[in-house]
C-alpha cells in the first residue's frame, strides 16, 4: 500500500493549489498548502481526508453569502476547464463537495452535489465520494444516478454501477444497499449490455456483490438478461455468477448449462508432496464423460488452508471451462502458488487439494506445506 500512498504526495497537492488558485484567484489555498507538506506516515485515505480538511477551511474562508458549498462547486466546475485538474487528488475534491453538500440547509445543494461528481468522476471517479449521498438519502440518490445510465460519457455510466456496489472495495458500506437487494437491480438491467466492456465489468461485479446477500434475486436479474442478451451478456452473466459457481449454487449452474453429468475423474497427481514455500504445486487429472451426451463443465479446485488455530478453511479457484463429449477423456493441469502474502499468511502443516465439478466435490488429496 505504500506506493499506493504516494498518489496523493506534496507534489500532487502542490498541482492542485495551482489549479485551484487560477480558478479562484482571490481565495487563499494556505491550509490545502499546508495539508500537502503533512502527508508522511497517512495512508492514502489519511492523506485524501487530510487534504480535504484544509479545502474545507480554505473555503469556509472564501464563502460567500450563498453559502460553502455553492463556492466550493463553482471554484471546481471552473477548475474543470484545466486539463490539469485530473487524477487521484480529485478525490478529496469530491469528499468535500459532499460534506459541505450534506452540511448545506439549501435542500437542492444535494441534488447539484450529484450533478459535480458526475461532471468530476471523469477525471477520477466519484465512487467513493457518493456512498456518504447514499446513505443520507438512498433514493433520493438512486433517482439520480439512475439517470446516469443512459449518459453519453461512459465514466459516468460506470458510476451509477459502481457507486452503488454493496461490497464496494475501500468504501464505507450502505446498509440500504444490503438490506434491499433489488434497489439497484433497475441500474444494472440499464447498463448490462452497454457497449463499453469498462461500464459492463461494474455491472459483473456489482451482481457478484448482490449474489454475497441475495442469491435469488442475482438469478432472476441474470436469467431476464439471458432472456434479451447481446454478445456480451453471457461473459457477464458468468462474471456476476462466478461466486455462486465456486459455492456450488444449483440455480447458478443450471442458468450457465452446467448441468448433473456421469463423470469419471481421477485423484489430482501432485509434483510434490511437501511445498517448502516460497514455491508452485503443480497438479494434474483426468475427467471422463462417462454418459450418453454431452457434458459442459465447470472446473474448479478447492484448497484447503491450515490456519493458526490448527484448523483449515478452504478456497475455491476457478480452473476452467469445457465440454467433453460421450466417452471422452481430458487432461486437466494447473500450478498454484503458494507465497507469504499481505492478504494470506501461509501456516506450516497438512493441507488440502479437492476438485469441483459442476458443483460436485471429488478425490480430497493431502500434502504437507513448511515454511
Amino acid at each position: 500500500m505504500g506506493a499506493m500512498n504516494e498518489l496523493i504526495d506534496r507534489a500532487a497537492v502542490g498541482l492542485l493549489v495551482r489549479v485551484l488558485t487560477d480558478a479562484s484567484p482571490g481565495t487563499s489555498w494556505t491550509n490545502v498548502t499546508a495539508a500537502g507538506g503533512a502527508l508522511d506516515h497517512l495512508s492514502l485515505r489519511g492523506r485524501t481526508d487530510h487534504v480535504s480538511q484544509g479545502l474545507l477551511a480554505d473555503i469556509a474562508g472564501a464563502a460567500g453569502p450563498r453559502g460553502k458549498y455553492p463556492t466550493a462547486a463553482r471554484i471546481f466546475r471552473r477548475a474543470l476547464k484545466d486539463a490539469d485538474f485530473t487524477g487521484w487528488t480529485l478525490w478529496p475534491v469530491t469528499e468535500t463537495a459532499v460534506t459541505l453538500a450534506l452540511d448545506s440547509t439549501e435542500s437542492g445543494d444535494f441534488d447539484d452535489c450529484l450533478r459535480l461528481l458526475a461532471e468530476l468522476t471523469p477525471r477520477l471517479t466519484g465512487e467513493f465520494a457518493i456512498r456518504r449521498l447514499l446513505a443520507a438519502d438512498l433514493d433520493r440518490a438512486l433517482a439520480v444516478v439512475l439517470t446516469w445510465t443512459a449518459h453519453p460519457d461512459e465514466h459516468v455510466r460506470r458510476l451509477a454501477s459502481e457507486g452503488t456496489r454493496p461490497y464496494l472495495p475501500w468504501a464505507v458500506r450502505i446498509p440500504g444497499l444490503i438490506e434491499r437487494p433489488g434497489a439497484t437491480i433497475p441500474i444494472l438491467d440499464a447498463l448490462y449490455r452497454d457497449p463499453q466492456e469498462y461500464v459492463r465489468r461494474s455491472v459483473a461485479n456489482h451482481l457478484n456483490d448482490l449474489a454475497r446477500h441475495s442469491p435469488e434475486a442475482v438469478l432472476a436479474a441474470a436469467a431476464a438478461w439471458a432472456a434479451e442478451p447481446d454478445g456480451n451478456t453471457q461473459w457477464v452473466i458468468r462474471h456476476g455468477l462466478r461466486t455462486l459457481v465456486k459455492k456450488a449454487h444449483p440455480g447458478a449452474l443450471a442458468l450457465q448449462g452446467f448441468a448433473p453429468a456421469s463423470l469419471k475423474v481421477t485423484p489430482p497427481r501432485l509434483d510434490r508432496s511437501v511445498v517448502e514455500l516460497p514455491a508452485d504445486l503443480a497438479f494434474e487429472f483426468e475427467i471422463s464423460n462417462t454418459g450418453s451426451d454431452p457434458a459442459r463443465l465447470a472446473v474448479d479446485y478447492i484448497v484447503h488452508y491450515m490456519k493458526a488455530n490448527g484448523s483449515q478453511s478452504e478456497k475455491v479457484f476457478k480452473l476452467a471451462a469445457l465440454t467433453l463429449h460421450p466417452g471422452e477423456t481430458r487432461t486437466v493441469s494447473k500450478r498454484h502458488a503458494f507465497r507469504q502474502m499481505t492478504t494470506r499468511v501461509h501456516h506450516a502443516g497438512s493441507h488440502g487439494l479437492e476438485l469441483q465439478i459442476n458443483g460436485v466435490r471429488y478425490a480430497h488429496t493431502q500434502f504437507l506445506v513448511e515454511t
